[in-house]
C-alpha cells in the first residue's frame, strides 16, 4: 500500500518547497491583474477615440460612413 503523504510531494513541474495550490493562486492573481490592465487600456482607448471624434468631427463622420458601408456590404 502506498504512503499517504504523497499528496504533499510537489509535482514534477513544481518547485520544491512550494505549497500545492500556491502556484495556481499566483497564476490566477497574474491573470486577474492582466485582465484589470486590459480593461483599463480598453477604457482609455475608448476615451481617446471619443476625444478624437469630438476634435475632428469631419474625419469621424467619414469614418462612420465608411464603417456603415462596410457593414451593408458584409455578407452573413
Amino acid at each position: 500500500m502506498p504512503d499517504r503523504d504523497f499528496h504533499d510531494a510537489p509535482s514534477p513541474g513544481e518547485e520544491p518547497g512550494t505549497v500545492r495550490g500556491a502556484k495556481r493562486s499566483t497564476e490566477r492573481d497574474r491573470e486577474a491583474e492582466r485582465r484589470r490592465r486590459r480593461a483599463q487600456f480598453l477604457r482609455d482607448l475608448a476615451e481617446a477615440r471619443e476625444l478624437r471624434d469630438r476634435v475632428q468631427p469631419r474625419r469621424a463622420k467619414a469614418a462612420r460612413l465608411r464603417r456603415a458601408m462596410r457593414m451593408r456590404t458584409f455578407r452573413w
